[in-house]
């Protein structure tokens, strides 16, 4: 793999005497003695901070038990519950009329609930789920849109011992029958109808079709709330009224209380064989990771509004909503909607209105808005006070230098450092990310491991690379939040994460990576199946589409991928967004030289994309995620044969048709 000049030689950029004072990590020396700690005793640090984050009603005796390795665990012989630890306690000590979440829907209303409020209401439906039959260790699909709503069924599945799925809801019947079939889910929770961008979308309905397509025999009730109030179909006696059943439920339910290794929840992740991969996490360790990331990356504080903009369909819904804020006692924003919708100034007017100290968003979100922002002047986030951001954040995908020198300047006001967190499904919450009062920010560069995680840059044996030279990204030691097995496949497990290459040894990322020669920052490159094999050259299709957006009289996005060519092995395809209409002719094929130049100098003249097609968006689901696996059937001229049915914007792939 290559470096990549233009993150490495970036400016740093220093936290501020008040923000090194007040953080909960404050400054390097304290972080280094974090490290230290960690590298001296691995275990005792974990249960240190596993007894000092989490309320136990079993203290655990056990740490680590990697005697089945790779199937670790830890704090076996501890019991907790995950809902207790995020409600109740919050409400025994004195936070009951406290805001938990302030819920903005699409249309802008807004309905605050306190953490009182919020345990009864979890508490019923609690309740509800138990009337039916549902016990610990029984799996429930949800299949909701962002709400109160939605997060209340995670936290009742929780306090009950049951193990929740959420499955998106963009997603089609098919993905949705599949991990319902799958999981053996013997109750879906979900809603009439969703509403995004002023459209009421289906959800009941795409449950019943479902359903309807077979193998999901175990499911014995639906359970749907109202969001719309619009006509479904509603097929009594195995569907039922959520609000009707909660009505006569007591306020109080007794928590179950489970070992530290009973799974939490299973979350479907992309597999590259087509078949999704039930990752499946713990109870108390991936509960500690959740809080002490929360606590330590954001800093949050118990007067911080944060507001993290993911869905519950994601981990980082489940990390950064459902769990991680709440078990601090943080009050934090929901939103329903899109951020585009009224306007593209929709997320500014939000941390406006609600005073966000703490904001926690995409790339593609924050590229999207770019290109809002300097379309439509009046969507500039300079016509609203962002006055009370104190942290910016951003997950999904490594961000180019240039979104986050936006990001910084025209969000964050030259003041608010960004945290560019690197995490993934499997890992439970961050891994390399930086901390607020810790360290010299540089645009593009995730910064250092968080405090006990052991990352590290190794080759195709697992040998250490040299600082300044790229490799594969792995974790050297277990921790408690990650991955525990892929459900009903723990050979598949073994495989993905923990290869025959590396002896079992290391987990692996997936993602390639490069440390910094002097400072040691991890920058991610990519996939390792995203990194393009031109002429005998690697390269992470990361660094090209990093060097398209630098280009920032042009560009506002860019994607890049491989087609096979007969000349040079593979040739890199680039699909372009640009700041301005989408061009044709001899404008877009002046462009794409004048682009193909700018590569050249930015990388080198290997790194020349073959193709460039312009579009007016990218294909992506309706969280923003780029769906590089279609625009790789596109580039190679193939017909899309895959699931389209979470596209945003399906109509796009044949705009994207056309190479310049």
């Amino acid at each position: 793999m290559t470096t990549q000049p233009e993150v490495l030689t970036a400016a740093a950029y220093a936290p501020s005497d008040v923000t090194v004072r007040n953080a909960h990590v404050s400054g390097r020396a304290a972080y280094d003695k974090l490290v230290a700690e960690a590298d001296a005793d691995h275990e005792g640090y974990w249960a240190r901070l596993a007894r000092e984050f989490i309320t136990w009603k079993t203290p655990f005796t056990r740490v680590l038990d990697d005697s089945n390795a790779p199937f670790f665990k830890w704090f076996e012989d501890g019991t907790l519950n995950a809902s207790y630890n995020c409600l109740d306690r919050n409400v025994e000590r004195g936070l009951g009329h406290k805001t938990a979440i302030v819920f903005e829907a699409d249309d802008g209303a807004v309905t605050p609930i306190t953490y009182a409020e919020l345990l009864e209401r979890v508490c019923r439906a609690a309740n509800v789920l138990r009337s039916l039959g549902v016990k610990k260790g029984d799996r429930v699909v949800i299949y909701m849109s962002m709400s109160i709503d939605g997060v209340v069924a995670m936290q009742a599945c929780a306090r009950i011992g049951a193990i929740h799925s959420v499955v998106f809801g963009g997603f089609s019947s098919q993905a949705l029958r599949d991990r319902i079939a799958d999981t053996g889910a013997v109750l879906v929770l979900t809603a009439d109808q969703q509403v995004r961008g002023g459209k009421h979308l289906p959800l009941k309905a795409i449950v019943d079709d479902a359903l309807a397509l077979g193998g999901c025999e175990s499911v014995r009730n639906v359970l749907v709330t109202r969001r719309t109030g619009g006509d479904v179909p509603f097929n009594a006696p195995r569907d039922l009224w959520m609000a009707e059943l909660a009505a006569a439920q007591p306020t109080s339910c007794e928590p179950e209380w489970v070992g530290a290794e009973h799974p939490l929840f299973l979350l479907y992740t992309s597999g590259s064989t087509g078949k999704p991969k039930g990752v499946q996490h713990s109870t108390g360790g991936y509960l500690l990771h959740a809080a002490l990331t929360c606590s330590w990356t954001f800093d949050l504080k118990p007067e911080d509004v944060f507001w993290c903009t993911a869905d519950i369909g994601w981990v980082t819904g489940h990390t950064y909503i459902t769990y991680g804020p709440l078990a601090l006692g943080a009050t934090e924003v929901v939103f329903e909607g899109v951020p585009t919708y009224p306007d593209a100034g929709r997320f500014w007017k939000m941390i406006q209105d609600h005073l966000v100290t703490v904001f926690y968003t995409a790339p593609t979100a924050i590229r999207s808005l770019i290109k809002a922002a300097e379309g439509t002047p009046m969507t500039h986030p300079r016509n609203y006070d962002l006055s009370s951001l104190r942290i910016l954040g951003s997950v999904g995908e490594p961000i180019n230098p240039a979104a986050w020198e936006w990001y910084h300047r025209h969000i964050g006001g030259g003041r608010c450092p960004i945290v560019d967190t690197f995490w993934q499904t499997e890992t439970g919450g961050h891994m390399i990310t930086p901390l607020p009062g810790v360290s010299n920010l540089v645009p593009g560069s995730c910064s250092l491991p968080f405090p006990g995680i052991s990352a590290d840059v190794v080759d195709e044996a697992g040998n250490p690379m040299p600082w300044g030279q790229g490799g594969l990204l792995v974790v050297k030691k277990p921790w408690p939040a990650m991955i525990r097995t892929i459900w009903g496949d723990p050979e598949r497990f073994k495989a993905s994460y923990y290869p025959e290459e590396f002896k079992g040894r290391y987990y692996l990322a997936g993602d390639g990576a490069i440390r910094d020669a002097k400072t040691g920052n991890f920058t991610i490159t990519g996939r390792i199946d995203d990194v393009l094999n031109v002429s005998g050259h690697r390269m992470g299709t990361m660094e090209i589409e990093s060097a398209l957006v630098s280009h920032t009289e042009l560009v506002a996005e860019a994607a890049v991928v491989g087609r096979p060519d007969d000349t040079t092995g593979e040739a890199i395809c680039a699909f372009v967004v640009l700041k301005r209409g989408r061009p044709t002719g001899e404008e877009a094929i002046r462009i794409a030289n004048e682009l193909r130049a700018w590569v050249a100098k930015e990388i080198g003249p290997i790194a020349k994309p073959k193709d460039i097609r312009f579009g007016d968006n990218l294909p992506k689901t309706r969280s923003g995620k780029i769906m590089r696996r279609l625009l790789r059937s596109v580039a190679k001229g193939e017909a899309v044969t895959q699931d389209t049915s979470t596209l945003e914007n399906p109509a796009i792939l044949e705009q994207l048709g056309l190479a310049h």
